[in-house]
């Protein structure tokens, strides 16, 4: 594993600095390591804690990374980014309305999350106000979840690193998870991206699988 910016470990357990000291975001455990207020990340919540759980060998989040996170929801895994790079950028994509009231409420308190209310599936809508950026993560139960990654794909320059949740029961419930995810790579991979990693994120979250990719 690289070096994690804002991100400590111990007794197997992250832990990310706390940008805003005193609040917690989603009940999380808040405990001072080395004197400095950190917050767990809950691999239980997070399917990104899940993977770092599981071995995951990829941490792309620095300081002033500029991250384009797709499917944000309520905003518990963009919450720990946004403690990371705590200089750069979160555009937070949510298309339903109850999830993004929440992830509008935790922007007020963390300025480097800018909240887009908009469907991934029409990238042009929100693509002057993402511009490019360094990591495409994307959380989508969605059929179609690798086309959505591979349309948005245009906003993640050369280099970037592409990190994709998939949900093999939203894809086919009758195949194995482990074809689905094999078979998601090889598209991703036709569509122009390296893959570099596929962690199976059991048994933190049944049947999911985070895909690495580079640019």
């Amino acid at each position: 594993m690289e070096t994690m910016h804002n991100v400590r470990k111990m007794k197997g357990n992250f832990y990310t600095k706390n940008l805003v000291p005193g609040e917690s975001v989603y009940g999380e455990p808040v405990r001072k390591l080395s004197g400095v207020e950190h917050r767990l990340w809950d691999q239980k919540r997070s399917k990104f804690a899940a993977y770092l759980k599981k071995g995951g060998k990829t941490f792309p989040f620095e300081a002033e990374t500029l991250t384009l996170y797709l499917g944000a929801a309520s905003g518990t895994t963009a919450s720990h980014i946004s403690d990371v790079s705590a200089n750069g950028r979160i555009f937070a994509v949510e298309v339903s309305r109850i999830p993004f009231t929440k992830l509008l409420a935790l922007a007020e308190k963390r300025q480097n999350i800018v909240p887009i209310h908009a469907d991934a599936n029409h990238p042009e809508r929100y693509g002057p106000i993402v511009g490019v950026v360094d990591v495409l993560y994307q959380d989508i139960a969605q059929r179609d979840q690798v086309r959505y990654f591979l349309k948005n794909s245009g906003f993640l320059r050369d280099g970037g690193v592409g990190i994709i949740m998939i949900k093999a029961r939203c894809i086919d419930v009758a195949m194995a998870p482990r074809k689905v995810f094999d078979i998601c790579a090889g598209e991703l991979s036709e569509g122009g991206l390296e893959v570099r990693e596929i962690v199976e994120l059991a048994p933190f979250e049944k049947d999911h699988a985070a895909i690495v990719l580079m640019k």
